[in-house]
């Protein structure tokens, strides 16, 4: 069976510059770490909310280290800083949009400004994309909510193939995908 690789991407100014510590980041390993059964490896960065430097590197995960998912933290809120969708958008072939509908309204059940945030997803060649807000809370509450597509969705872009223990987070396939 192949190692997924999975890109978790901080972007965020004080934690690139060591300001101020990465929860993000370290909040989507674990979440990964708790839900995955099949074997993946992280491929971790943090970098700056530079528009031009996180289409640089959301390039790197999906083409150089090819990353199946690629999960970003941070920069999608409506601040002036806050570029990641458009980031997200200027690098990938396809754009997602029912993953930041299903995770703004996962999160407006836990705080009312869930409406400001500027979450989507996107596909770059075998690479599923993925923007997550910055706190930890929310990434839980977000990825609880569209993880359940993500496997299929990255099986169907032929990407590595991810399990999950169903207690924790069960993923749909249809009944005629077949596991490889």
């Amino acid at each position: 069976m192949t190692i997924a690789r999975i890109g978790i991407l901080t972007i965020s100014d004080r934690a690139s510059r060591g300001e101020y510590e990465d929860k993000g980041g370290p909040a989507i390993h674990a979440w990964f770490t708790r839900v995955l059964t099949s074997p993946w490896e992280p491929v971790a960065r943090v970098i700056p909310d530079e528009q031009l430097i996180i289409e640089a590197t959301l390039i790197e995960l999906s083409d150089v280290e090819n990353c199946s998912l690629i999960v970003t933290t941070g920069g999608t809120g409506p601040a002036l800083r806050d570029v990641t969708p458009e980031a997200t958008e200027a690098v990938c072939e396809k754009m997602m949009p029912g993953f930041g509908e299903l995770m703004r309204t996962a999160s407006l059940k836990f705080v009312p400004t869930a409406i400001l945030s500027r979450q989507t997803a996107g596909i770059r060649g075998k690479s599923l994309v993925v923007n997550l807000p910055g706190k930890p809370s929310a990434i839980d509450d977000c990825l609880n909510a569209v993880f359940p597509a993500i496997p299929y969705c990255i099986d169907l872009i032929e990407g590595a193939y991810l399990e999950s223990d169903p207690e924790q987070c069960k993923a749909f396939r249809p009944a005629h995908a077949k596991p490889r």
